[in-house]
């Protein structure tokens, strides 16, 4: 691609990896051709953001998230959000845009991402989608299911049943009826087990059955798919590191803080990574050793789903994050029309 003259980029001291900073000389011009869109995915911990960051800079770019926490105003260091610094190199969108307790599912992601992202598209911005929330780029990039809208009296009746017989009845109920849904839903996550009920309940047919008649076959936007990976005992290892910087940055502060606000445990948000296991610790229902112990199992049994959504996508082309020069070549051909002419392939 060529670039043409223009003010020299600096990159934040620490934002990029030193290696990168041959991409932060100048940005390359602006590309305006329609519904192009570029995804950066892969799991927890691999190093989305800073790979994320160096290409949006060389081709003058914004972010769009896609992950369904980094939503979520004052829920920062459990989410791994982006930081000033990094937020400061590159804007970003979907971030903090709503509070815990508010309601925000993938529908809701897709409308609002579609719009950002036609804006950028007009703007001549370069649209990168990053992130490990595989249903938002789903939901993005095909738009989703239409399902029954929510009837609050099965939806309240659901959730009192929830109340007496705990996640593990509700999730187990769940796999009875559809079983699809149970694999890929966590069974603390009582938001979609509740919701997935409630379709059945509604409708008499499963979420999987919505989805399978949708197909996800009609893209919205032309897209390169760029998922990164590690081997996974290296990943585990990042990913726990990342666990112990996160309690050393203040996890457990951060969630005293939401608790002492009145925010409700019960909450989606709330019983998230990190967020679920410092609450059953500062309640007393885990001792320090074993909320610590959880929390990393957690994060890598995360990864794995991750790993399993994206791997189940043909299109993903998979690179190291070291492998940025590769990533530059991509999404220079994809830009100017010339699909590449190979599949970079890296295998765990």
């Amino acid at each position: 691609m060529k670039t043409a003259p223009g003010p020299r980029l600096v990159c934040p001291r620490g934002v990029v990896p030193a290696r990168f900073s041959f991409l932060c000389f100048r940005t390359a011009v602006p590309h305006t051709a329609s519904n192009k869109i570029i995804v950066i995915c892969g799991p927890t911990g691999v190093g989305k953001t800073g790979f994320a960051i160096g290409l949006a800079q060389k081709f003058g770019g914004e972010i769009v998230g896609a992950d369904s926490m980094q939503i979520y105003r004052g829920m920062d260091i459990g989410t791994a959000k982006p930081t000033a610094a990094e937020q400061a190199a590159v804007v970003h969108h979907l971030v903090d845009v709503v509070d815990p307790g508010e309601e925000f599912d993938a529908a809701e992601y897709g409308r609002r991402a579609e719009k950002c992202v036609a804006a950028l598209i007009a703007d001549g911005r370069t649209p990168f989608v990053v992130g490990g929330t595989g249903l938002y780029i789903k939901a993005l990039v095909y738009g989703l299911a239409e399902a029954a809208a929510s009837d609050s009296q099965v939806h309240d009746r659901l959730a009192a049943e929830l109340d007496r017989s705990g996640p593990p009845a509700m999730h187990q109920r769940l796999a009875q009826v559809d079983p699809q849904s149970a694999r890929r839903i966590h069974p603390n996550d009582t938001f979609r087990i509740l919701r997935a009920l409630e379709v059945y309940h509604l409708t008499g047919r499963s979420l999987t059955a919505h989805h399978a008649d949708h197909g996800f076959a009609r893209a919205r936007f032309d897209t390169l798919r760029i998922g990164l990976t590690l081997p996974r005992p290296e990943l585990y290892a990042r990913i726990d590191r990342r666990v112990d910087a996160m309690l050393a940055q203040g996890l457990v502060a951060e969630v005293r803080a939401l608790l002492a606000k009145g925010i409700d445990p019960r909450l989606k948000s709330m019983q998230s990574l990190g967020y679920r296991h410092m609450t059953d610790y500062l309640q007393g229902r885990l001792e320090w050793d074993e909320a610590v112990r959880t929390l990393k199992r957690d994060h890598r049994r995360y990864a794995k789903r991750q790993m399993t959504w994206f791997g189940a996508d043909g299109l993903v082309r998979w690179l190291r994050p070291d492998q940025l020069l590769e990533a530059v070549v991509l999404v220079e051909d994809f830009l100017t029309g010339n699909r590449p002419p190979r599949q970079i392939s890296y295998s765990d």
